[in-house]
């Protein structure tokens, strides 16, 4: 009822209203922390600057991220479900690219390759033998490293419970219709809305597999 900018909405308008709105609407619904990924959007689509390819492929994650996010509150109607898949297409393309441009990129001497091979050795083993070392390092790394990786905890925590709760909420429905008796709820869903569950789950969890994968 009250908006910075009413509707319709171009992208760069859609994402000044997240901003303006974050506080008091959008970080009630998703987690606060999601702010730099609007601001990280916001930057790179609507600022007129050109894009490469390492930066399209960070600004299809955090649309992913951006989405998933949302997709705890509803599925707005089915489309959120759709605009995920459309993104993760996106990506998985482009990674598709990514890995055939350095399959085919057979020009590096292989010397050049066994000697960092072997450096990488090297310093495996020096790893190994000075972990009191690495750990001074760490400490003194910037603050906003250890925020970054705080926050990128978090959001695997809450990936990881949402898939959770999902799977249990399921897990109760098939054992309500199998014996009313077993398990009492307050809300049921629908058998559309458990499919359109099932189908962000299954997203859920291939982004996580392909991230323990890389």
């Amino acid at each position: 009822q009250i908006l910075y900018l009413k509707p319709p909405w171009t992208l760069e308008n859609l994402l000044k209203c997240y901003k303006k709105h974050w506080v008091a609407v959008f970080g009630y619904v998703v987690p606060r922390s999601l702010l730099s990924t609007i601001e990280c959007l916001y930057k790179h689509l609507c600022t007129g600057k050109t894009v490469d390819s390492s930066t399209v492929g960070i600004l299809l994650q955090e649309s992913k991220k951006l989405l998933h996010a949302f997709s705890s509150r509803s599925d707005y109607n089915g489309v959120l479900p759709q605009a995920y898949a459309a993104v993760n297409k996106l990506y998985q393309t482009l990674t598709e690219v990514r890995g055939a441009l350095v399959r085919s990129d057979s020009e590096q001497d292989l010397s050049e390759d066994i000697r960092v091979l072997s450096e990488n050795a090297v310093c495996e083993k020096m790893e190994a033998m000075t972990p009191s070392l690495q750990t001074c390092e760490e400490k003194k790394l910037h603050p906003s490293f250890h925020i970054a990786q705080e926050n990128r905890h978090q959001e695997i925590w809450s990936v990881l419970e949402g898939v959770w709760n999902t799977i249990n909420l399921y897990s109760i429905e098939i054992f309500q219709k199998l014996n009313p008796n077993t398990v009492t709820l307050t809300t049921r869903s629908s058998f559309e809305e458990a499919f359109l569950g099932l189908q962000k789950l299954l997203a859920a969890v291939n982004d996580i597999r392909e991230g323990i994968s890389r």
